[in-house]
């Protein structure tokens, strides 16, 4: 069983940052895929962005080159910078851990395949 506890979301201004971090507790190792998917209102839940275990890192086409996501294994955290924000972003952003991810040029991950779940945190770019 993994617990994830997202933190770090807010308001903020188009063309500006955040930082989301997910702590996850409940296992000892680390050899399992992490990442985020966000929702909007009226929209399904779809992915973001994701890091193996190894080290590969994963974006969908939207977030490239604006979104961040890294991990500190010693904290059992993973991290989501997001800059150059866009009122388009907004969304409730849910921590995500054990799931496959599809394709390696435009890779994606489905959220019916997701084991664990955090509460989710709201993220308001406004124009």
């Amino acid at each position: 069983q993994v617990t994830l506890v997202e933190s770090g979301g807010g308001l903020v201004q188009a063309g500006g940052s955040l930082r989301l971090s997910c702590a996850a507790s409940g296992r000892s190792d680390s050899s399992y895929t992490m990442g985020w998917f966000r929702q909007a209102p009226g929209k399904e839940r779809e992915f973001v962005t994701a890091l193996s275990w190894s080290g590969s890192t994963f974006h969908a086409d939207s977030v490239k080159g604006r979104f961040t996501i890294s991990r500190d294994n010693a904290k059992n955290t993973v991290y989501l910078q997001m800059n150059s924000l866009k009122p388009e972003d907004t969304a409730v952003y849910y921590c995500a851990a054990q799931f496959p991810i599809w394709g390696t040029v435009r890779p994606t991950a489905q959220a019916a395949q997701v084991k664990y779940w955090g509460q989710g945190t709201q993220v308001t770019v406004s124009s």
